[in-house]
């Protein structure tokens, strides 16, 4: 079994081997994925941590030699944009992007400089409502997992992985974790709230903030009003997505 690194602050991980090719997800820097296939300037990678099968540009990655990866480990994740030094010179990276405990990254030199603690962050609702403000009014990007711009579900998986909480990257994965809340009554702030669409087909997730707020990636990462029904935009009242389920995953 071969293993790639992400060697860039994001990389689109796409449906196909192709520029044009839909980008389903993002590889971030030091993000570790299985090598499965290659064709041309692309390789076809499954990532470790959620096991998503993509294609990424092969000069996005660098090979993991095995000696290395059995000195180094993930000391945690980074929970704000900061810039590093990579290579010789400085690199942003981004919330949720893996801190090894290396001089190297597979070969190339990295100087993480002096960072916060990288702890799973205690779960409480002051630090959770945090950790996702920080990607407040962040723009939707379909495939995105990133302050520069991310989509629901990239949002939910990338606020909880700062908590010890790993969950799969798609709605509707998601939606098979945790336990069911019955009513939004009964929910607490950090429990996900999921919508489906007319085939009765999970699309949507969110984060409840309190029995009667929300906050998820439409349009831009906002903070909404929800109900026994669903999502009400604060500032038009209009009815955008329809409540499935509750679940509580941690």
């Amino acid at each position: 079994m071969f293993h790639v690194i992400g060697i860039t602050p994001i990389s689109p991980l796409r449906l196909a081997p192709s520029h044009r090719a839909e980008m389903v997800s993002q590889l971030l820097f030091g993000e570790m994925a299985e090598l499965l296939n290659r064709d041309g300037d692309f390789v076809q990678v499954r990532t470790v941590f959620d096991q998503y099968v993509g294609w990424v540009q092969a000069s996005q990655v660098t090979d993991v030699l095995e000696s290395w990866l059995e000195k180094s480990k993930i000391l945690g994740y980074i929970d704000c944009a900061t810039t590093i030094k990579f290579a010789g010179g400085p690199m942003l990276i981004y919330p949720g992007t893996p801190i090894w405990k290396c001089q190297t990254l597979a070969g190339i030199k990295v100087d993480y400089g002096v960072l916060p603690s990288l702890k799973p962050k205690h779960k409480t609702k002051r630090s959770l409502q945090k950790a996702a403000m920080a990607y407040m009014n962040t723009a939707y990007l379909w495939g995105g997992k990133t302050t520069a711009g991310t989509d629901c579900s990239g949002f939910v998986q990338q606020v909880f992985k700062l908590f010890g909480t790993d969950l799969p990257r798609d709605a509707y994965q998601q939606a098979a974790h945790g336990e069911v809340i019955g009513f939004l009554e009964e929910s607490m702030p950090g429990d996900l709230a999921f919508f489906d669409n007319e085939e009765g087909s999970i699309t949507h997730v969110g984060i409840l903030l309190a029995p009667n707020k929300i906050i998820h990636s439409s349009g831009q990462v906002r903070i909404d009003m929800i109900d026994s029904q669903g999502i009400k935009q604060k500032a038009s009242g209009k009815r955008t997505h329809f409540l499935r389920i509750i679940k509580r995953v941690w």
